[in-house]
C-alpha cells in the first residue's frame, strides 16, 4: 500500500443528508485535477445516533473509509484528533464540520501548496447557503436548502455554488480580509501535533469556537507558510446542528461560547490578523464575491497598517 500524498479527515454528527453532498464534493468524479493526486478521506462519525455506514462511505471511491467514534460529547475535538492519528499522509485536510461542500480545486491547489512550501498552511475561506435576506431566515430549513441547491447544477461545476450567495455573513470579509477560521485547513500531521491539536476541554455545542481558537496558535508560528486559496470556497449546509435554534436559559450562543474560551485561555478571544500568501484564481462565478472581499477587505488592511499593527 503506498502512501498518500494529502490524508483528509472530515467529522461528522448526525449529517446523513449533508455528508453526501461533502463526500461527493470529496471525490475522484468531482474534483478537479486529481488525477495524479494520491489521497485518503477519513470520515469519523461523531458519536451519532444515526451514523453514516461503511458502505455508503466507500461508495465514494476507495480512497474513502469510515470510522465510529464513540463519545457521548457534542464536541468534534476529540473525534477530529482521533481522525488524524489514523492518517497515513504527511499533511491532513480537516473538515471540522462535514456539513461543508467543497469547490473542486480545493484539493489539487492544496496538493500543489505541499509541493512548493516547507511547512504550508493552506486555508479555505467559508461561505453559506442562506440567503443573504435575514427576512428569509425564520423560514430557512433543509427543504428550502434543497430547493435552493437544485436550482443550480452543482455536481457537474462546484462553482455554480456562488450563484446562491452574495458576501460573507461575518467579519471576516473573506479571502481578502482576516478569517477567524478556516473550515477546511491543511498542514504537515507533525505540525498539527506540535501546536497541540484540538484542544478538547472546549464541549460546548459544536465545540464552540474551538476551530477558531486553533486557527489563531495555527497563525502564530512564522515557519508555517500562511497561504490563502483564492477563488475556492466551502459551502456550509443547514443540518440542524447544536447551535440551532435558541439556546438553553437564553444566554445567546456566542456567549456561553466565549465565556468557555476565556475560562481556558483566561483572556478574551480577539482572533488573529496577518498577510497570507495567495494562490488560486477566479471563476467567473466567483467574481462578485471577489469584489465584495476586496472592497472589505482593503478597508480592514487600511485601518490595521494605519495603527502599525501588521
Amino acid at each position: 500500500m503506498t502512501t498518500p500524498t494529502l490524508s483528509i479527515v472530515a467529522v461528522f454528527f448526525n449529517m446523513r443528508r449533508e455528508a453526501q453532498r461533502t463526500l461527493l464534493s470529496l471525490s475522484r468524479r468531482y474534483q478537479v485535477g486529481v488525477a495524479r493526486l494520491d489521497y485518503e478521506v477519513i470520515c469519523v462519525d461523531n458519536g451519532s445516533t444515526a451514523p453514516l455506514d461503511d458502505a455508503t462511505v466507500r461508495a465514494f471511491g476507495p480512497e474513502f473509509r469510515h470510522h465510529f467514534f464513540e463519545t457521548t460529547s457534542k464536541s468534534p475535538a476529540a473525534a477530529a484528533n482521533f481522525g488524524i492519528r489514523q492518517a497515513r499522509a504527511a499533511h491532513v485536510m480537516v473538515i471540522l464540520d462535514g456539513a461543508h461542500i467543497l469547490t473542486p480545486r480545493i484539493l489539487a491547489y492544496a496538493a500543489l501548496c505541499i509541493g512548493n512550501f516547507p511547512s504550508p498552511l493552506v486555508a479555505v475561506q467559508s461561505l453559506a447557503l442562506a440567503p443573504a435576506n435575514r427576512a428569509e431566515l425564520p423560514s430557512w430549513n433543509q427543504a428550502a436548502e434543497d430547493r435552493r441547491l437544485a436550482a443550480v447544477d452543482w455536481p457537474r461545476n462546484g462553482y455554480e455554488l456562488f450563484r446562491l450567495t452574495s458576501g460573507y455573513g461575518d467579519e471576516s470579509r473573506g479571502w481578502f480580509g482576516a478569517p477567524f477560521e478556516s473550515a477546511c485547513l491543511t498542514l504537515r500531521t507533525d505540525a498539527f501535533e506540535t501546536l497541540g491539536g484540538f484542544d478538547e476541554r472546549f464541549q460546548s455545542p459544536g465545540g464552540g469556537l474551538v476551530a477558531l481558537d486553533f486557527f489563531e496558535r495555527a497563525l502564530a508560528p512564522p515557519e508555517l507558510n500562511f497561504v490563502m486559496l483564492l477563488g475556492e470556497s466551502t459551502f456550509h449546509q443547514y443540518h440542524g446542528g447544536a447551535t440551532t435554534g435558541e439556546p438553553a436559559a437564553g444566554v445567546p450562543w456566542w456567549q456561553q461560547f466565549h465565556d468557555e474560551y476565556r475560562a481556558i485561555r483566561g483572556q478574551d478571544f480577539h482572533g488573529a490578523a496577518r498577510l497570507p500568501i495567495y494562490f488560486g484564481q477566479f471563476t467567473p462565478q466567483a467574481l462578485l464575491i471577489a469584489e465584495f472581499s476586496a472592497r472589505h477587505g482593503f478597508a480592514f488592511w487600511r485601518k490595521l497598517f494605519a495603527g502599525g499593527d501588521v
